[in-house]
């Protein structure tokens, strides 16, 4: 491992951004440089300290490359990006320099986002909680518009939220833009003040699903509103831009063999990293690394593996990662790694039984293609 070298624009322009500035960033291959890094990580983290806490690998090369998927995918849709999902104030920083604007649902995250530097131009203020009773009367368009009218409001546009649950390319994006379309003509019919701004929510994954569900919006817009004057589009992802970006390492630290199953303890858990388990419904994804009992081969490749049971930390038995899931035979000090860990996880975690989320560290790497 090197210090990430500044010929690169993009990598030097990153290193030098808030929040990143001043940390260390370590540049690896895209093709098997995580796992040296984690490695290293591991080394390095027990001959200073005796080792063994969770930690994260946030890659700003996977951030850097999002950016782009998106400018490139929807370049008229600003990313207002949705800090609840992840607040860690490097990914912040990468995100700000690289031109994204800010939702946030709350004084701490404005302040966190002010902190670095960004204007508060950049920063959209809204929660989007309501009562049942005001979603059903918002339903009735003209009314609504009517009354704000009298009160003298200023209606600027339609925000509409189809969520991460939402069935791509089956129509629900571009129905929603269709309403929209129809909520502008209704003001406009009423003689209020021409509208600007239309916010198309958040809800997106990287990958496949984006690129079917942007295919979609772009289309609806070209269709609703594309002879709109001063239109200005404006989105708020979260987990487009952290899920993919952070690596989640935590130990194994107990065994118990049962038969032809084995059950682990790791230093992470539902009340921690994991409550995305519970509250997002995410389904984890992990792979071994026997640093510990295998470090020839610590992916375990070709090795006889198990029905195996991951426990978190805590003493609550709800404390459950995974059952059923075939893995190789590890010990204790030997680590699972978990990819795609950077949306609502930290961010919702607890101290329950004195294991704080929030102390769990952050490495820097920054990934470049050698080919």
């Amino acid at each position: 491992m090197v210090a990430i070298s500044r010929s690169s624009a993009a990598a030097a322009g990153i290193i030098a951004a808030s929040g990143i500035k001043g940390r260390t960033v370590t540049t690896i291959p895209k093709d098997g440089g995580l796992t040296d890094f984690l490695r290293s990580i591991i080394s390095a983290d027990k001959e200073s300290s005796g080792g063994g806490e969770p930690f994260y690998v946030l890659d700003l090369g996977t951030v850097v490359s999002l950016m782009e998927t998106w400018s490139k995918s929807l370049p008229t849709v600003h990313p207002f990006y949705a800090v609840k999902c992840n607040p860690e104030s490097a990914l912040l920083g990468s995100l700000a320099h690289l031109g994204a604007s800010f939702d946030c649902a709350s004084r701490a995250e404005i302040e966190s986002v002010l902190s670095l530097g960004v204007s508060p131009s950049r920063i959209l203020f809204a929660n989007p909680c309501k009562p049942e009773s005001h979603i059903a009367y918002a339903a009735e368009i003209d009314p609504l518009l009517a009354k704000a009218q009298s009160l003298r409001l200023s209606v600027v546009g339609v925000s509409f939220h189809i969520g991460s649950g939402g069935e791509t390319g089956s129509g629900t994006y571009r129905g929603a833009i269709e309403a929209a379309r129809a909520v502008f003509d209704s003001a406009s019919r009423l003689g209020l003040p021409r509208m600007h701004t239309l916010d198309i929510g958040g809800g997106f994954t990287s990958g496949p699903q984006f690129e079917a569900a942007a295919s979609e919006i772009r289309a609806a817009l070209d269709d609703y509103f594309s002879g709109e004057p001063g239109l200005n589009v404006v989105s708020e992802p979260g987990r487009f831009f952290a899920e993919s970006a952070f690596t989640l390492a935590a130990a194994v630290i107990g065994r118990r063999v049962r038969g032809e199953r084995r059950e682990y303890w790791i230093n992470d858990g539902l009340y921690g990293s994991m409550n995305c388990i519970l509250y997002d419904h995410a389904t984890v994804k992990c792979v071994p690394l026997a640093v510990a009992s295998n470090g020839l081969d610590p992916k375990c490749e070709g090795k006889p593996t198990f029905s195996s049971t991951v426990f978190g930390p805590t003493c609550d038995g709800l404390d459950t990662v995974f059952t059923g899931r075939q893995l190789p035979e590890l010990g204790v000090n030997d680590w699972l790694v978990f990819p795609d860990m950077g949306a609502y996880t930290a961010a919702a975690g607890s101290n329950f039984n004195g294991f704080d989320t929030g102390r769990i560290l952050t490495h820097l790497a920054y990934t470049v293609d050698q080919s």
